[in-house]
């Protein structure tokens, strides 16, 4: 059975590659895109310092993302491609890191209480097919360590699992 094993976060680069093994023995053996959502979700919402929300929105469409697994408050269900930091992140094909929502034109307050929000493309062979969002309550709380530790993150739980309908 996987335990999680409290990881010093003092030196973000130390703390993402063991963050990454611990995911990876998670994932390992697990195809479901579903279940390894959740999973990767709810260990990013444990390990990760200062959040308020992690999860996973999906493309339902091109014009569309849809919420999947998450931790955290309830959320907004549906966003449109293009509005939002979810939905700009895909319509630009690039990661954003907002360090305050306050000052991104058009951020949707799922919860009132974020501040800072980071969302990671989740890309397979095909391109862009959702996004994995992070929300702190802390302005300035993400940085280009969380980016690249967090699109680290993406690529494992994408590289553990099927997308096959």
């Amino acid at each position: 059975m996987f335990a999680a094993k409290t990881i010093d976060s003092s030196d973000k680069v130390a703390f993402y590659r063991d963050l990454a093994t611990q995911l990876k023995a998670l994932l390992e053996g697990e195809r479901d895109s579903i279940a390894n959502a959740a999973n990767t979700a709810a260990l990013i919402f444990q390990m990760v310092p200062d959040l308020n929300w992690a999860g996973f929105y999906f493309l339902a469409s091109d014009e569309e993302l849809v919420l999947g697994p998450f931790q955290g408050k309830p959320a907004c269900v549906r966003i449109a491609v293009g509005k939002g930091v979810c939905g700009t992140a895909v319509d630009l094909d690039m990661s954003m890191l907002v360090k305050d929502v306050h000052d991104f034109p058009g951020h949707i307050a799922c919860d009132a209480a974020s501040r800072s929000e980071l969302v990671v493309l989740l890309r397979d062979n095909d391109g862009v097919f959702g996004v994995l969002d992070l929300d702190s309550p802390t302005p300035g709380r993400f940085d280009k360590e969380d980016q690249a530790g967090i699109e680290q993150l993406a690529a494992i739980y994408v590289a553990a699992s099927s997308f096959e309908d």
